[in-house]
């Protein structure tokens, strides 16, 4: 009698459905790898000609935090930021009042994610604030503000002004592979917008929006003695109340020293 590997001939029918199954979830992985990049290409294409119809480098920086956030996994909060004169971070576009104070941070310590991104890698990654080592004085401060995780990629150079991208999470960890993979081209896209943007539209009137948003907040520091924090949170919830522009809503007070609320007169 001859000797057998131990499987029967009534196997081979169930072994060949075992593979045919498995095929085809190898094929239906394929499959669904492929949607998500046409996904992509085409999330990518839709925001290219979104931006192409601004006019103004606010109403871009607006649309491609906005974007940014619905379309890169684990972003809750993001702001585009400029780095000035390589030391003074401004952030423009932000979401809330989390990433101004983010990047005010890293103008007073002169380190942290933006910065590295904009001068040494075009992608950072920060998993864990609380545990983060590269950046101590600014980690444990983002960290005590409530900061779990956060992404920068680099925008553009232009000559010493350097622009990045920073996206925020509460929970250490929020940021992943795909959030990199998907964020990486964004910003690619964001950085062409921006800079034909930057063609049409002077730097300096963003900047100039930027003082008139801080001679809002002074006017209401002063006025309520609300810290800084505070006082940008709150032109902030009167123009998504209104849905007014921050800057309008900025001009209004500074021109009639009068903010219109949910509840009345601010």
């Amino acid at each position: 009698m001859g000797q057998t590997d131990g499987r029967h001939d009534d196997d081979q029918p169930n072994q060949d459905a075992h593979d045919e199954h498995r095929h085809g979830e190898d094929q239906h992985g394929e499959d669904r790898h492929g949607e998500g990049a046409e996904d992509l290409v085409d999330s990518l294409a839709d925001l290219a000609r979104q931006l192409q119809q601004e006019v103004g480098t606010e109403d871009t920086l607006e649309k491609v935090v906005a974007a940014a956030i619905a379309l890169i996994p684990g972003a809750e909060e993001g702001s585009i930021s400029v780095v000035s004169g390589r030391t003074k971070v401004v952030s423009w576009a932000a979401s809330s009042a989390l990433p101004d104070d983010m990047d005010t941070l890293q103008s007073e310590t002169g380190q942290g994610p933006c910065l590295d991104a904009a001068f040494d890698a075009e992608v950072v990654d920060v998993r864990d604030m609380a545990a983060e080592t590269r950046w101590p004085d600014f980690a444990s401060r983002a960290a005590q503000a409530g900061v779990g995780s956060m992404l920068s990629f680099r925008l553009f150079v232009s000559g010493d002004d350097l622009g990045a991208m920073n996206l925020y999470n509460r929970t250490p960890g929020a940021f992943d592979e795909e959030s990199r993979d998907i964020g990486s081209p964004f910003a690619a896209h964001a950085a062409v917008a921006l800079a034909q943007v930057q063609q049409r539209d002077d730097l300096r009137a963003a900047m100039d929006t930027r003082d008139l948003i801080g001679q809002a907040k002074g006017i209401l520091i002063e006025r309520h003695r609300l810290t800084a924090r505070q006082a940008f949170q709150l032109l902030i919830t009167v123009s998504q109340h209104r849905n007014v522009k921050l800057r309008d809503v900025a001009d209004e007070l500074v021109s009639s020293g009068q903010l219109r609320g949910p509840r009345g007169s601010v």
